[in-house]
């Protein structure tokens, strides 16, 4: 019978295996877009992570006779169980051989780690924060991923779902947006009537409105109202949006993000829409997601160049009370011209509640595919 060794990650080689694992199991894999191996690095490490603070967590490895075969993260976010009213054991940045003794060891961990802490159920796959990838694909598995979501062999939602006590707790989709020849009238209309009638305008920010004139963190904090109600959504603090402006601006091309003020309320920001050039591509060619000796130059070329025929949606957000008046409709008026300019062929619309139909909604004067499905699973302990 083999033996499976469950080892928590305890030093900094310990956490390098951690996260070169992925590198190493979807080597060559076609539709996986792997991080990079520093923002992980960043992500998982006490000592840089911002969402620490809040957070605790342990991370375990999975040998079997004595060779590398999973991994996994079991993680309390305490805000988030104050907030949601639950105590919950996150399970994240799982991934394993296609051996059921293997995973059932590796989720074990996870509820074993859960029940000392005083949790009552697990849940995931969830980071730390809603700005982690989250969900499990299971639908999809032929289409191209992005470095905001996860990708995932066929067979791990068949041995979740072989579990004991694993049940379905949220699921989520994705949609191919086609970018069309030219702007939808609807679009047009819409933006010309919202313009006039509620004094709302769209425009894209300087990167010294961004750093230095506190416009990056009113960004977050909007996104931050916007986004409270979502499942197992956790408001950032100062310190992780600090982190994200630091981690996310300094490349962006700001000509894609785009915020839309309420000139009759002081130009108070209502709405946001951060989208960046696809980086699945470019991140494939990133050996083991390293930047050197010439992973900086494929995303450079992606970033700054457009060397992609995708656009990723990462966040969009509009506060509860202009979303009736149109906020969103004003967004992609005001986009599309520029993923044109770009010769952007699609975009993607990251993951969506399939309950949102609010969200499903803005994408109505689109083509859209909807070309993947993912789902957090719970269980009680």
């Amino acid at each position: 019978m083999a033996q499976i060794e469950i080892k928590r990650v305890a030093t900094k080689k310990d956490l390098k295996t951690f996260i070169d694992f992925h590198y190493d199991l979807y080597e060559g894999n076609a539709y996986d877009a792997p991080n990079l191996f520093l923002d992980d690095w960043n992500t998982l490490n006490k000592d840089k992570n911002a969402a620490f603070d809040f957070c605790e967590a342990e991370l375990f490895l999975a040998y079997k006779d004595g060779k590398l075969a999973g991994r996994v993260a079991a993680i309390i976010n305490h805000k988030a169980n104050d907030r949601w009213g639950r105590q919950s054991v996150r399970f994240g940045w799982i991934d394993f051989i296609d051996d059921r003794e293997v995973s059932a060891a590796l989720m074990k961990a996870v509820e074993d780690y859960g029940r000392e802490k005083g949790m009552t159920e697990v849940i995931g796959p969830l980071g730390f924060t809603d700005f982690d990838p989250e969900g499990m694909l299971t639908w999809g598995f032929d289409q191209l991923g992005t470095m905001a979501t996860i990708y995932n062999y066929p067979y791990y939602p068949e041995h979740i779902e072989a579990m004991e006590g694993f049940e379905k707790d949220n699921d989520y989709v994705e949609f191919k947006l086609i970018v069309p020849k030219e702007v939808p009238q609807k679009y047009v209309s819409l933006a010309q009537m919202i313009e006039k009638r509620y004094n709302l305008h769209a425009r894209t920010m300087t990167r010294h409105e961004i750093f230095k004139e506190g416009k990056g963190h009113e960004v977050f904090h909007l996104l931050n109202d916007t986004f409270k109600d979502l499942y197992g959504f956790s408001e950032l603090s100062d310190r992780q949006i600090d982190q994200y402006l630091n981690m996310w601006m300094p490349l962006a091309d700001t000509n894609l993000i785009v915020i839309v003020e309420d000139w009759n309320d002081n130009k108070r920001m209502v709405g946001v829409g951060i989208t960046i050039p696809s980086l699945a591509r470019a991140a494939q060619k990133c050996r083991r997601g390293r930047l050197l000796p010439f992973g900086w130059w494929h995303l450079l070329r992606a970033m700054k160049f457009h060397k992609t025929k995708a656009v990723d949606l990462m966040l969009i957000g509009v506060l509860p009370e202009y979303r009736k008046k149109g906020a969103n409709a004003l967004m992609f008026a005001y986009l599309i011209p520029r993923y044109q300019k770009y010769g952007f062929e699609w975009g993607e619309s990251q993951v969506e509640m399939e309950t949102n139909d609010n969200v499903q909604s803005q994408w109505q004067y689109l083509e859209t595919v909807l070309h993947k499905r993912r789902r957090c699973y719970i269980k009680k302990l």
